[in-house]
């Protein structure tokens, strides 16, 4: 019961992951947003206080123009105390006279340095009104260095964490995948070990009965038991083939889709017919046979329970060139919403109380991580029912890189 609940809380997980990834989301900004505000107001107090310092520092040439006694202590005190911002004053025709922490090339000549003043003195003008001196001269002033740079700090900042975030994710999340199809190959390979000795003693069993009296009177059931026997042996070979690299080779995909419809025939609801249909029987691709049909039982059973065991299941084959063929697996079950067309293929997603989400996960897994095509809604319309679109390579490969909305355009 324990361990049920744990799973049931790690399919909870999956179900809400993108909730809890607006929710990371929206925290990053404000927190961002509160980091940029608050350094904000940092900048607005020492802006006060540059421009109190050069209100000092106007007030100070004022009073040493006029008070030559305390000249000395005026340029000590106040006028070199300015280390840090940039000023310029000019007369009131604005021809500059003195500069104070303006950044000179080395060994600049006098040109330089006054194309240097020009280009300082149009920056100092956009940013403060100046102060007047006297009526004789004007101080323009602009940001310190200081304060330039905590200005655009926390956008900096921002970005940072933004580069290192996005990194530390695309680490945690291929560690995680990386992680989960370890698990996966390690349970399933354990399953196929474990069923190994069932299926042997089930085989033998047969065999006894094959040779005893009850063979002619019990002969239907028996071979369907045997059929069901085959069938285990092959989910073993399913679930052996996971984890490790299939035999991709080409395959007559209608046959082989023709023989998993037949086996599941007999095995579902008699209210539920299927048809498979193509314009021709030789379409090959490139496929792993037991792999594929697992594919579709997991997409048929999907169907089946789509329509509550009753309605039409239609399997087309489309050759679209050398290079692709389509299987379009179509039911007339409760169809989806646009909006689940991806959802349906997350781990957990499920619409059945008993289910566990699973088999269209590995549908997807299948398709795209072994055969390197794709699987994807076709269309779906609520009540009406629901197509989906393999992808697979046919005798040129040819689907890497491409999207869903590739794969549209040809009909069935």
């Amino acid at each position: 019961m324990k361990n049920k609940l744990q799973d049931i809380a790690i399919l909870d997980f999956y179900q809400n992951k993108n909730r809890i990834k607006w929710l990371i989301f929206i925290s990053s900004v404000i927190i961002s947003f509160g980091s940029i505000y608050y350094t904000n107001l940092l900048v607005e107090e020492l802006k006060e206080r540059e421009r109190r310092q050069i209100q000092l520092f106007a007030i100070a040439l004022e009073y040493a123009s006029v008070n030559t006694d305390a000249l000395s202590f005026i340029n000590e005190e106040i006028i070199k105390q300015n280390s840090s911002i940039p000023v310029i004053i000019v007369d009131l025709d604005g021809n500059p006279i003195e500069n104070r922490n303006i950044k000179f090339k080395k060994n600049a000549d006098a040109d330089e340095i006054d194309k240097v003043i020009e280009k300082e003195l149009e920056i100092m003008k956009a940013e403060y009104e100046p102060i007047l001196i006297e009526d004789s001269f004007l101080v323009y002033y602009r940001n310190s260095e200081l304060l330039t740079s905590l200005k655009y700090y926390p956008y900096i900042q921002l970005a940072v964490i933004l580069v290192f975030g996005a990194l530390a994710y695309a680490v945690f999340n291929q560690s995680k995948i990386a992680e989960q199809n370890r698990v996966w190959a390690g349970l399933t390979k354990e399953t196929a070990h474990q069923l190994g000795t069932p299926i042997a003693s089930l085989m033998a069993w047969i065999d006894y009965l094959r040779n005893s009296p009850v063979w002619e009177e019990n002969k239907e059931v028996i071979k369907e038991m045997d059929k069901d026997v085959v069938k285990l042996r092959m989910v073993t070979e399913r679930f052996s083939s996971i984890g490790s690299t299939p035999s991709i080779q080409p395959e007559n995909v209608f046959s082989v889709v023709d023989e998993a419809i037949n086996y599941l025939r007999p095995r579902i609801s008699t209210k539920v017919e299927m048809k498979v249909s193509g314009y021709a029987n030789n379409i090959d691709a490139m496929l792993n046979k037991p792999l594929f049909e697992w594919v579709i039982e997991n997409l048929c059973k999907n169907a089946v329970d789509a329509m509550k065991g009753q309605g039409e299941i239609s399997i087309d084959i489309i050759k679209e060139s050398e290079r692709y063929v389509f299987v379009d697996i179509t039911d007339t079950g409760k169809g989806m919403e646009k909006n689940m067309y991806k959802k349906v293929f997350n781990p957990g997603f499920t619409t059945r109380q008993r289910g566990w989400g699973l088999g269209l996960t590995l549908a997807k897994r299948i398709i795209e991580g072994y055969h390197n095509g794709k699987i994807f809604v076709k269309n779906s319309e609520p009540g009406k029912g629901t197509t989906f679109r393999i992808v697979l390579n046919g005798t040129k490969e040819g689907i890497s890189g491409f999207k869903r909305e590739d794969f549209l355009s040809q009909k069935a």
